[in-house]
């Protein structure tokens, strides 16, 4: 009888053993199917090209980034479709001729599973509509690859801004158990994403602030004869004087004092906004100097509306190499730290578009990432229209 038992204790342990290796084997099956390599792109309100970062997920882990300028002629003729008055024909065009663009980028970045497209921002008007365009159809069909796109349309549905959608990526980067820390990101338009020490997803608070660079790169081109997209290392802004009635004038516009959540783009700060600059008469290198003090006040003021102690400001986004912009903002919050995403193992220059190819994987496997708390939307929704390569694709 005892070998009996024995022999019952061991054929358990064998059978016990066996089972925690099938399910070993199904966790790790599980594990494979959900590792992805997934491309974002992000072309922002600044026009300067396409950005495209090659993320591995869920660990997110940055595999590459590359940036690839629009030619010359295309980004003229966005600009001239950008909150203007354009023709239908040229607005569709474009929609096909960006995206093949799109698709020769993604080819560049090498083999992915996934792609997260933001599309160009021609439009926007937070809680009414919005238009990116970039066919999303063209790009599955040149890559062989399933899109992600048109994210924005699904939360402005939902009643939110439809911006930005960067905070969701932001509080899985940044978020600190006992610093509060604010996600700036500086490109075409600023914005940022305050974090409390130890917050849940609902208490992070986001929305645009203003100006980043579009303006100051407007100026820029205009007072280089064309030969500057950018004022490099801010050095034309720092041999201009500063505007202070300008800039006192342009500090009272309503924007700045409208509660959160709230968006902004190239209908606010585009032309008509640097015609305004141009108005007071100043010459254009002092224009430069007062958008870029600008720029940093504005931000200032958006960050210590919500946060009145210590902080981390972890700056990104083109805005991230002006030492101008970065000077200003440490002198304006004496209380933050200033570092760059960089500091915590993310790319100044990639951060958008690693954030599109994170909540491309999220949509692809049918989980919400907008923040109800920085959009403003009645409730967490999918984001994004899936444009499959083969009809057994699933979510």
């Amino acid at each position: 009888m005892a070998e009996l038992e024995q022999e019952m204790k061991r054929t358990g342990e064998r059978i016990r053993r066996l089972e925690r290796g099938a399910i070993s084997r199904v966790q790790e099956t599980k594990q494979r199917a959900a590792q992805m390599r997934v491309a974002g792109i992000m072309s922002g309100t600044s026009l300067d090209g396409i950005d495209v970062a090659v993320v591995e997920l869920p660990a997110i882990r940055t595999l590459k980034f590359l940036s690839v300028p629009y030619p010359a002629k295309i980004r003229e003729r966005l600009m001239a479709v950008s909150n203007a008055v354009t023709h239908t024909a040229e607005i569709s065009r474009l929609n096909y001729e960006i995206a093949e663009l799109y698709a020769k980028a993604v080819k560049r970045a090498g083999k992915v599973d996934l792609i997260g497209c933001h599309g160009q921002t021609i439009y926007h008007e937070g809680r009414r509509n919005t238009l990116q365009i970039g066919e999303a159809a063209v790009l599955a069909e040149r890559t062989g690859t399933p899109v992600v796109s048109n994210f924005r349309a699904r939360d402005i549905a939902a009643g939110g801004q439809g911006a930005p959608l960067v905070p969701f990526v932001d509080y899985k980067l940044f978020r600190h158990r006992s610093r509060t820390r604010v996600a700036l990101n500086i490109g075409g338009i600023a914005n940022i994403t305050v974090i409390p020490a130890g917050a849940r997803p609902e208490d992070v608070v986001a929305f645009d602030t203003g100006p980043g660079n579009m303006a100051i790169d407007a100026l820029t081109r205009e007072y280089s004869g064309g030969k500057l997209s950018f004022d490099r290392g801010g050095k034309i802004a720092a041999s201009g004087k500063l505007d202070r009635a300008l800039l006192d004038d342009l500090l009272a516009d309503a924007y700045y004092r409208k509660r959160a959540p709230k968006s902004a783009g190239r209908e606010q700060y585009g032309a008509e906004f640097v015609a305004r600059l141009k108005q007071s008469g100043g010459a254009l290198c002092d224009l430069i100097t007062t958008a870029t003090v600008l720029t940093a006040a504005t931000i200032a003021k958006a960050v210590t509306s919500f946060v009145k102690g210590p902080l981390d400001l972890i700056v990104s986004g083109g805005g991230a190499h002006n030492p101008e912009i970065v000077g200003h903002l440490a002198a304006f919050l004496p209380q933050a730290r200033v570092a760059q995403s960089s500091d915590f193992g993310v790319d100044v220059d990639a951060k958008e578009a690693i954030a599109f190819a994170i909540l491309a994987y999220e949509t692809w496997r049918g989980r919400p990432s907008n923040l109800p708390s920085a959009t403003g939307a009645r409730r967490a929704v999918l984001l994004g229209s899936v444009t499959p390569t083969r009809i057994s694709s699933q979510l």
